[in-house]
């Protein structure tokens, strides 16, 4: 997430980019076997300024998401740019451990990737290429930091406990560990209320959550954006079900900047059941 305090192409562009990857994490157990095939749309104080596609998929041993975006609208004509990213690894006694992550994003004048390895929910590996010039006003990564952690991707799949309805304020009681190869932060959810949602895929509740960012290490303590995003009390996270599951994925993300409101929302969320060892079936028509 980027917020700047005037308007600019880059802004813009990090925006859509950084909204095309939610970052939301508590351990996923998988109680059966799904594909998810979403897209969303990013806007900023009205204007649309981005799209990506978002596949996610539950075996009974592996799990794989898959992100792809790019400006598009106003922004494309005065600033290009898209992003991928992906993470897999294993489903281990129905917890979704992430093995690889990588994301890349490309300007017109410059292309990012990072990629992490894990392994037990720690950090084996990391790297940033091109390798961004030494800060001496970021707080330094230890070892400690990166331990009991998750990659952005896997983050962005919130299991929820129990039996019951996963629609319900249990999903918005976590705090949850990330590092996204810069910066290691914690994200807090609250619950707020339960609303009653229509898009290409999905009609019925999400239950809505208010997010609280705090940073930890990777970043410089002095900078605008990140005190703005500390003090920042009106985030929002609104979360619904993978068909079959008890995992939510976010359907809106809100984020308040000086700018104007910019919005994470899906156009199409769309789940299939799996068929043993990653077989898609074919998916219900609506």
């Amino acid at each position: 997430m980027v917020i700047a305090s005037g308007i600019s192409n880059k802004f813009r562009f990090r925006l859509a980019a950084a909204l095309s990857v939610p970052v939301l994490l508590v351990a996923a157990e998988a109680t059966a076997q799904a594909r998810l095939d979403a897209s969303y749309e990013v806007s900023l104080a009205g204007l649309t300024i981005g799209k990506g596609t978002w596949v996610i998929e539950i075996g009974d041993d592996q799990f794989s998401a898959t992100v792809v975006g790019g400006s598009s609208g106003l922004l494309r004509a005065v600033a290009t740019g898209q992003g991928s990213g992906g993470s897999q690894g294993r489903v281990v006694k129905g917890q979704l451990q992430p093995a690889s992550y990588t994301a890349t994003i490309q300007s017109s004048n410059k292309t990012e990737t990072i990629r992490i390895a894990l392994a037990g929910g720690n950090i084996k590996d990391f790297s940033i290429d091109p390798e961004p010039p030494e800060d001496p006003n970021r707080i330094p990564v230890t070892d400690a930091h990166k331990r009991g952690v998750s990659d952005p991707m896997t983050a962005s799949l919130v299991r929820v406990p129990g039996t019951g309805d996963p629609i319900s304020a249990d999903a918005c009681t976590v705090t949850s560990p990330v590092f996204d190869g810069r910066m290691r932060y914690d994200l807090s959810l609250e619950f707020k209320r339960l609303e009653n949602i229509k898009v290409d895929g999905y009609q019925g509740p999400a239950v809505v959550c208010a997010v609280y960012f705090a940073p930890l290490a990777g970043y410089d303590p002095n900078r605008a954006a990140i005190k703005y995003l500390i003090a920042q009390r009106h985030m929002e996270i609104w979360l619904v079900p993978i068909a079959g599951t008890r995992i939510l994925v976010p359907y809106r993300l809100t984020i308040p900047t000086p700018l104007g409101t910019g919005k994470l929302e899906a156009t199409r969320l769309i789940s299939s059941p799996m068929a043993a060892h990653g077989a898609v079936a074919a998916p219900k028509t609506q």
